[in-house]
This record gives structure tokens, C-alpha cells and sequence, in this order.
């Protein structure tokens, strides 16, 4: 089935202010079912979760609402759900749980593709502890991760392996479940796989299981939701294992890295965001998993085909020139300009109303591929709204700076 952009379009209202909205990489334009989510639960009387009035037990079912959402976005188990301010916070609070049975001696692995908040926290402790850091570096010509590279950064003194499931500089997906299996056959004291899937979860379907993932890192306000994060995690026992971030030392499951009341208004956002998810396609039926599957599935086909236009016409219309070319990819790239710096071919886009990025290059694999030399590159992302027309605009406004 086509996916239908227009009626996507009538749902979120940011896509009417004649603009061109290509740096979703800062937050995706949230429909209106989602503000009106949080504006109904503002509206609603106030009251703390644990008391026994009508309003009390509102707020438990908002949460736990938002919490089965999430669950059903990834496929896992809603006692596995841990909610929190966004990705960094809540990889600061599992990097500082974790770290706690660190030695000297034990090490950790990043790489080269990820954001900061699935690097800086895990350095922070490295550093306290006396853990050693090891990195998988990136193919400077594809822009890709290759997973061989696991079998000699993975040995049985690595306690965390961190990786992405989608740069959102680059577009590159990783093979995750390569390197989950690389994991799994490390004897004795088995690594814990920590996969930010912030970039991923607006473009494509996922399962964490399939994943292999024992933590998946989440961002509502990536597909459309509210600034909320979410961390979840495969087996919901290995929440009780942790040691305590929460004010409540006796707190029990996802409570335990959880730090005082939620915001409800905006779970309440995030739940309906979800659900936003699983009616991009109107004729997706079954439970909210399997419509969110063939919502998003539909959506990947047809940015995937959106995307080739794309880099097919930058290269053929323009000077610019794309970082990377991953065969497997979410609707995302960078690219340099030959003469101008990154901040001033923004701003030019600007003044043609259309939104795109500019990335200084100076960490992570913009780094790694010599961004920050050249000023910067400019990041762009489909939105769920973006069609060929406002590619074409892209395309000619690109062109027209020589």
C-alpha cells in the first residue's frame, strides 16, 4: 500500500507554517493528538500516584499507560520500562548503577557512530573506576560500523558494549544483532548490551529480542512525542540486580533508576505519540504491535525510495558532497559544501524556508570523517511529513548556491 504523506501531514500542524522541515534530528514536529493528550491530562485534578482518590488513580494508569506503550513500540515487557527526563539522563543514572561492581582492569565499548549521551556517561565511570575504553571505529569511506571488528574488542574483561542502531549524522544502522551474537559467547561474566535506539525508532520496526539488546535507549521526542526517555530493558529482573539510583532505596523494578514524580502530562503525550506511531498507515489492523509494525515497515519503504532521489540528485545537481554511503541506512545524512562553511549554507537554506542542521563535526563520526576541517557539515532527516516536493526544494535551493 502507498504510504499516504498527505494524511500524515493533516495530523501534525507544524506542517502547514511553510516551512521545510529537514532537521527532525531536533526533535520530529509532534502531531496534534499529542498535545492534546498533555493538555487533557494538565487539565485534570493533581494528585501523587500513591494516594487512594479518583485523580490518584488516573495518574497510576496514565503511567502505566505510557510504560505499555513503550513496551509495545519494541516489544518487550512493561515491567522493563524505566521513564525518565530523555536518553542522557538515563544513561548517566544506568552508567552509575552499573559501574558500581567496576574493577581495575575491566573494560568497556563504545564506538565511533554514537551520539554523546551513549558515550560521555560510560567514560565518566571508566574514568572512576579505572575501566579501560575500547572503540569500534568506522569506515571512513561508507560511514559504516563493521561488526568483524567485535571480535577482538569483546573479551571477557568487557563489562558494557554501547553501540547505536541508527546515527542520526550519518543514517547507518549498524548490524546489532551481529554484535549481540558476539556477546552472548563471551564465557563467564557475560557483557550487558547497551543500544541507543533513539535515531532508529521513528523510521523503522523494532524488536528487542531479535535485537539482542539487554537495554534499549529510547526519545520520544525523535518520532514526534514529548521530551521523554525511556530505557528498556529485556529482562525486567536485571532492574532488581541494580544497585539503587532512586531516592527509595526499597524501590523495586524500574522504580529503582527512576528519580521522584513524572511529568503525567507528558507520558500522557508519550502514550498517545506511540499510538501515533501504530496509525501512520490507517489500514494497519490487529493488536498496537502488529499496527505499529506495518505502520513503520510502510513508512521505511517508501523514505527508503525518498532517500535514493535524493542522494541520486544531490550528486547529479549540486557541489555537495554526502559523508558516507551505508547500505543499510534510517532517511538521514550529512554532507559538506565545497566552498562554504556548513553554518552559512544553513542559513542560506533559510532563507528559502527550509530547516536543515549545521554540525561543527567536531566529535563522533563527523569527526572521524574530517567534518570539522572543512566547517562543519549539515545534517538532514526526513520528517514522517516529508515528500518528494520538499526534497525538490532542498535539491534546488542546494543547486542554485553553485
Amino acid at each position: 500500500m502507498v504510504f499516504d504523506v498527505a494524511r500524515v501531514r493533516g495530523l501534525v500542524p507544524a506542517s502547514g507554517d511553510g516551512w521545510v522541515h529537514l532537521d527532525p534530528c531536533a526533535g520530529m514536529p509532534m502531531p496534534e493528538a499529542v498535545v492534546a493528550a498533555a493538555i487533557t491530562a494538565l487539565r485534570a485534578p493533581v494528585a501523587t500516584p500513591t494516594g487512594v482518590s479518583p485523580a490518584s488513580r488516573a495518574v497510576r494508569e496514565i503511567e502505566q499507560a505510557a510504560r505499555e506503550a513503550v513496551a509495545d513500540l519494541v516489544g518487550a515487557d512493561p515491567r522493563g520500562v524505566v521513564l525518565g527526563p530523555g536518553p542522557a539522563a538515563l544513561l548517566l543514572r544506568l552508567a552509575a548503577a552499573v559501574s558500581e561492581t567496576w574493577l581495575l582492569g575491566d573494560e568497556i565499548v563504545l564506538t565511533r557512530l554514537d551520539e554523546p549521551a551513549n558515550v560521555v556517561p560510560w567514560q565518566r565511570h571508566a574514568a572512576r573506576t579505572g575501566a579501560s575504553v575500547r572503540r569500534a571505529e568506522i569506515d571512513v569511506e561508507t560511514g559504516e560500523l563493521p561488526d568483524w571488528q567485535f571480535d577482538q574488542l569483546i573479551t571477557r574483561a568487557t563489562r558494557v558494549v554501547a553501540m547505536t542502531a541508527a546515527s542520526p549524522r550519518l543514517g547507518t544502522r549498524p548490524d546489532v544483532a551481529a554484535v549481540a551474537d558476539r556477546v552472548a559467547e563471551v564465557r563467564g561474566r557475560r557483557p550487558l548490551l547497551v543500544v541507543d535506539a533513539s535515531g532508529a525508532a521513528p523510521y523503522v520496526p523494532l524488536d528487542i529480542d531479535e535485537i539482542g539488546a539487554d537495554v534499549l535507549v529510547l526519545d520520544a521526542g525523535a518520532w514526534g512525542g514529548p521530551r521523554i526517555g525511556a530505557l528498556v530493558v529485556a529482562d525486567p529482573a536485571l532492574l532488581d540486580r541494580m544497585p539503587a539510583r532512586a531516592l527509595d532505596p526499597a524501590a523495586r523494578g524500574a522504580a529503582r533508576l527512576e528519580l521522584g514524580q513524572h511529568p503525567y502530562p507528558l507520558l500522557a503525550a508519550l502514550a498517545e505519540s506511540v499510538e501515533h506511531l501504530a496509525s501512520l498507515d490507517d489500514a494497519a489492523g490487529g493488536t498496537r504491535r502488529e499496527r505499529i509494525a506495518t505502520s513503520l515497515a510502510g513508512l521505511e519503504t517508501h523514505q527508503a525510495r525518498l532517500l535514493a532521489i535524493l542522494v541520486r540528485e544531490l550528486g547529479r545537481r549540486t557541489r555537495v558532497q554526502v559523508l558516507g554511503a551505508p547500505g543499510s541506512r534510517i532517511p538521514a545524512l550529512a554532507f559538506t559544501h565545497p566552498s562554504m562553511k556548513a553554518r552559512e549554507v544553513v542559513e542560506r537554506l533559510a532563507e528559502r524556508r527550509i530547516c536543515a542542521r549545521a554540525d561543527p563535526g567536531e566529535d563522533g563520526a563527523l569527526e572521524r570523517l574530517g567534518a570539522a576541517e572543512v566547517g562543519g557539515a549539515v545534517r538532514i532527516a526526513l520528517a514522517h511529513t516529508t515528500g518528494a516536493r520538499e526534497l525538490e526544494s532542498l535539491v534546488r535551493a542546494l543547486a542554485d548556491l553553485g
